[in-house]
């Protein structure tokens, strides 16, 4: 259903439509490079080459939709107004062109001329074209005819939480608290009640009810122990005699621009397609400037679709006494690592550790980041500060003591590591990653082989299609003599994960212990084509691979003073 709303992909990813074909000679070079641009997302690019082709051809329709389209995915809405009412004004049907218009319209406050465009032929899709319908409604101030576009829309089967959802913020928005609050507490509103903007949205409405100890309990059983500076400043405000205000869809195009947002975020979570999800928050974002999550949205598209520079540029827009300061420059860390600008991540998180140093949030990622370039001593610092800010009910301390424990197993402190992991397991017992992790070094150093296995099992049960773990099964059956055994489980690890060049080696050692040795040299052929001398972090040993290549895996154990192969011989 969700999908039907969204534009054809060849539209999206090429910068195509259906419209004329490109016919002036002229212009072939600015349009093809206008298009390459707009294969490889690189949308500045796109629109400048696009718009050199229109400057030369300046009615050509697919020349003038493919510039609304790169302008609008660089959130530039004020250059492809103009081109959208071009093509709407000659009659060509275009749902670029009508996502343009109708954030001009919206902008601009003229809900007359959204409902008089809510008529015409095409649209968005029925869903957003309703829901912003019911809000020119609001904006016109007849609340009568919106709740009645609302109701219509609720009707439909598929999306009734979002429209009841946004029902609930219309009626806010004009100060029918005691009604908004209703649908909420109905549980009408789903799954978008739950989400943070819906749980902050519901507890400013109790604010306003005066009912400040149920909204203090929301955000608690909401967040628990989770603190961050807009959290904190509204649970002030709760707790003090301070009004509370209604910050979230405060009027009708602030209502409009969540209609767009909540689109990306439910498509974003569907994975619809980084392209569509990326239209309507550009839209969300330039309707309201200020909302901090359409503007992470954004800058997270921006990022998964290779544009790194828009996605920093982004984030580096938040000043630096916005409450969701520290949430836009974490954001610009995970950028520019990558971007493969590790040291500037490094910077910006160790700078937002004086600035905002009593969030646990920013110490974890600061540890992250200096684990990812084998910082590892620095690593365990910055978690052992998150963990102190981190309460010990909170179920998500797993994450800190496993990043921890894997800074300490690859800084050389064992027995500190094997604490930290059994930590995490005391708190989420059946983690597969931690399972496998520990299982691993556990056979690593020899050591608990049957405890290893069991882990691992375990590891294997929660995480079936995980070749790694996989692998690490096999490999503590190898490493248990249950040389038989251990070679279904490798080969399946190999299909899981068939370039990793430490699991073909393993699978080779496998092969060699049950007699079947020319398959072993195969793969550890295989194993040193996958071996990337640049990847600091890989366990595969090539020197190693090529001495069992000349002398054979029983030889190099010998020469390692390590314990023999019980071999067995091939059927």
């Amino acid at each position: 259903m969700i999908r039907n709303l969204l534009f054809s992909a060849s539209v999206i990813a090429l910068g195509l439509s259906t419209a004329a074909p490109v016919t002036a000679q002229s212009i072939s070079g600015a349009y093809l490079a206008g298009r390459h641009a707009a294969v490889r997302s690189d949308f500045a690019e796109a629109a400048k080459y696009y718009a050199q082709a229109l400057a030369r051809d300046s009615m050509n329709p697919e020349l003038l939709e493919s510039t609304v389209l790169s302008y609008l995915s660089l959130g530039d809405v004020a250059k492809a107004l103009p081109l959208a009412r071009v093509l709407a004004a000659n009659n060509q049907r275009s749902q670029v062109a009508y996502l343009a218009t109708t954030a001009g319209l919206a902008q601009a406050e003229d809900y007359d001329g959204l409902l008089a465009q809510a008529g015409d032929d095409g649209g968005i899709g029925p869903w957003v074209d309703g829901l912003v319908k019911a809000w020119a409604y609001v904006g016109k101030g007849d609340m009568t005819l919106a709740i009645a576009e609302f109701d219509s829309l609720s009707q439909e089967a598929g999306m009734q939480g979002f429209v009841m959802y946004h029902k609930a913020l219309a009626l806010a928005s004009v100060g029918d608290f005691e009604g908004a609050e209703a649908i909420f507490a109905s549980n009408a509103v789903g799954s978008a009640g739950q989400t943070r903007r819906g749980v902050i949205a519901r507890a400013e409405i109790l604010g306003q009810l005066d009912r400040k100890e149920q909204a203090l309990a929301l955000l608690k059983s909401s967040f628990g122990d989770a603190t961050d500076p807009e959290l904190d400043a509204l649970v002030e405000t709760l707790q003090g005699e301070d009004p509370i205000r209604f910050t979230q869809t405060p009027d009708a195009k602030a209502g409009i621009s969540e209609v767009f947002f909540t689109f990306a975020a439910v498509l974003r979570s569907e994975s619809a397609g980084d392209y569509y999800v990326l239209l309507y928050a550009q839209i969300a974002r330039f309707l309201n400037p200020d909302h901090i999550d359409t503007l992470l949205l954004t800058a997270d598209l921006l990022e998964t679709l290779g544009q790194y520079d828009l996605a920093i540029e982004e984030l580096a827009t938040v000043p630096a006494d916005d409450p969701a300061y520290h949430a836009a420059e974490l954001g610009r860390a995970a950028a520019l690592r990558r971007a493969d600008r590790p040291e500037q991540a490094i910077e910006v998180l160790q700078q937002l550790t004086r600035s905002h140093g009593d969030l646990a949030s920013v110490h974890s990622a600061l540890g992250d980041a200096l684990r990812s370039e084998e910082k590892f001593e620095t690593a365990i610092s910055s978690y052992d500060r998150a963990l102190e800010l981190t309460s010990e009910t909170n179920p998500q301390r797993w994450v800190l003591f496993y990043a921890r424990g894997i800074s300490e197993e690859r800084s050389g402190d064992l027995d500190s590591a094997e604490t930290d992991f059994r930590a995490a397991l005391a708190i989420n017992p059946d983690q597969p990653q931690v399972l496998n992790y520990l299982g691993y070094s556990l056979v690593e150093q020899g050591r608990n082989l049957d405890e290893a296995l069991n882990m691992i099992e375990r590891a294997v049960a929660a995480s079936p299609n995980s070749g790694y773990i996989v692998d690490s099964l096999g490999w503590v059956l190898y490493r248990l003599g249950r040389y038989q055994e251990a070679v279904s489980q490798m080969e399946r690890a190999v299909e899981l994960v068939a370039v990793d060049p430490v699991v073909n080696d393993h699978l080779g050692d496998v092969y060699w212990a049950v007699g079947r040795e020319r398959e072993a040299e195969f793969q550890w052929r295989r194993a040193l084509s996958f071996v990337d001398p640049d990847d600091a972090e890989s366990e595969a040993d090539p020197d190693r691979m090529r001495r069992k290549l000349e002398i054979g895996l029983d030889a190099v154990l010998s020469e390692e003073g390590a314990d023999p192969l019980t071999k067995v011989t091939a059927d």
